[in-house]
């Protein structure tokens, strides 16, 4: 029983042997394997050109191979401190040391790190590229050695096994006994050989990702840039929501009044009011893809609260009575907060005239010395407690509250006796307590302040 066992376990033992072997061998079927000893060997041709210069190499021993492994470092240091070294060395990095199209198969199975080719800006990447070049040296050296010593042990047992003699080739370390001796020895220097110039490229491609690659300044640099990046796209995917999803709301609420009122002259409004909607809508959407399109653009070529008159006129003419009032100068908000005022004021708009059809709606901007409030609140739908009229409200009402909070402000929605309320107040005044302007504050010069002409129908702020 034992004896089937055994024999059993002999294919299995073999296939793992075999996928030991493939492992193991893969690396050699790389480019990018040959192309980082090629890097490596470049390496060392500082110190075979200082073996040369320096005198007292003509006997060569242990202690003068170290030498002259040792010497050229110094050179190689102050070198390294040049700053279009570090735009040299990261040119034939980013080429030989790490997977790419010319890397056969290595593209797919590894990453590689990020290496600079610019010049040293600071004396930190100086020393960087200082170190990199004393280990890129040391290494070469270490791989010309085994090159060295391996290529011609392996020449030499070719020839023993062949029938010659060592002397066809190199002496060897050992002397193998016979021919059979030396065909099983054969395979020993091609292992040594490869198997440092792998682990050897490892290491000088981890040291470069350190040494070459971005500062841990220029990565939280440019972790924040993502950041920014990120934040824009949201915002961008805000604005597109606020301002087409009002258009439409208003577009299917018209459009279906006039289908069902039956009356020539309300559906010649109804269909004047689409096209205003419309014409409106892609006002906006061009200025957002002019952003795009233009990142340096300013983002005062977004709609501000000054603007707001449109977004009243659109829910009236959706059959939304509104009752708006305001105090203090909106013309004088700081170009942020007005920007964000208008968006949350058009989101509450479309909120109503998608979730609770044609009610009335009351809406309160009071701009204070500190902070500006904004106050949307229209009748619940019949035996809508205010649950589902939130749910419904989705993203739109999230992104209410996410504009608050960036400005430092805070936004509430809810029900409230009855009524669905959107309630904003935004802070005026930074932390230093200086009027907040915003770094991309553009709303023209100030205004002489006064109750602006868009707001009508019923005087005196709305409590």
């Amino acid at each position: 029983m034992s004896s089937r066992r055994s024999v059993r376990s002999v294919p299995r033992l073999l296939r793992r042997v075999g996928r030991a072997a493939r492992t193991t061998a893969r690396p050699l079927g790389r480019a990018v394997t040959y192309t980082r000893w090629l890097h490596l060997l470049l390496g060392a041709a500082f110190a075979v050109v200082s073996g040369f210069v320096l005198p007292g190499y003509t006997d060569m021993t242990w202690t003068t191979w170290l030498q002259a492994v040792l010497i050229p470092t110094v050179p190689a240091a102050a070198i390294g401190l040049i700053p279009l070294m570090r735009r040299v060395e990261g040119l034939q990095a980013q080429l030989m040391l790490f997977p790419g199209p010319h890397a056969r198969g290595g593209g797919r199975t590894a990453r590689a790190p990020r290496i600079s080719a610019a010049p040293s800006a600071s004396w930190a990447e100086r020393a960087r590229t200082s170190l990199w070049v004393v280990v890129r040296l040391e290494a070469g050296c270490l791989t010309a050695t085994l090159s060295l010593l391996c290529l011609p042990q392996f020449i030499s047992l070719v020839a023993v096994a062949g029938g010659g003699s060592a002397d066809e080739g190199a002496p060897l370390l050992w002397e193998p006994e016979g021919r059979w001796r030396a065909l099983l020895l054969l395979p020993v220097p091609l292992v040594v050989l490869f198997g440092g110039v792998i682990v050897l490229g490892a290491g000088v491609a981890a040291a470069a990702g350190r040494l070459l690659g971005p500062s841990p300044a220029q990565r939280l640099a440019e972790l924040e840039e993502r950041t920014e990046r990120l934040l824009e796209r949201s915002r961008i995917a805000h604005e597109l929501h606020d301002s087409i999803g009002h258009a439409l709301s208003v577009a299917v609420v018209q459009a279906g009044a006039a289908r069902t009122a039956g009356d020539p002259g309300f559906t010649e409004r109804a269909l004047a009011a689409i096209e205003e909607t419309g014409r409106a809508a892609l006002e906006d959407l061009e200025r957002v893809l002019l952003i795009l399109r233009e990142p340096e653009r300013p983002a005062s070529a977004r709609p501000a609260l000054t603007e707001a008159e449109r977004l009243l006129a659109s829910a009236r003419a959706a059959g939304a009575p509104v009752d708006a009032s305001v105090t203090g100068a909106v013309d004088r908000l700081p170009g942020p907060v007005s920007r964000e005022c208008y968006r949350m004021l058009q989101e509450s708009l479309t909120n109503v005239v998608r979730h609770a059809g044609p009610v009335p709606v009351r809406v309160r901007i009071a701009v204070l010395d500190d902070r500006v409030e904004l106050e949307v609140v229209n009748p619940l739908p019949a035996g809508d407690g205010g649950g589902s009229l939130g749910e419904r409200g989705g993203s739109g009402l999230r992104g209410i509250r996410e504009r608050a909070a960036l400005l430092g402000g805070r936004a509430e929605t809810g029900p409230v006796g009855g009524e669905w309320r959107v309630g904003a107040r935004l802070p005026l005044r930074g932390p230093a307590g200086d009027r907040a302007t915003g770094s991309v504050a553009g709303t023209g010069p100030p205004a002489p302040s006064g109750r602006p002409r868009w707001f009508g129908g019923g005087g005196g702020p709305v409590g």
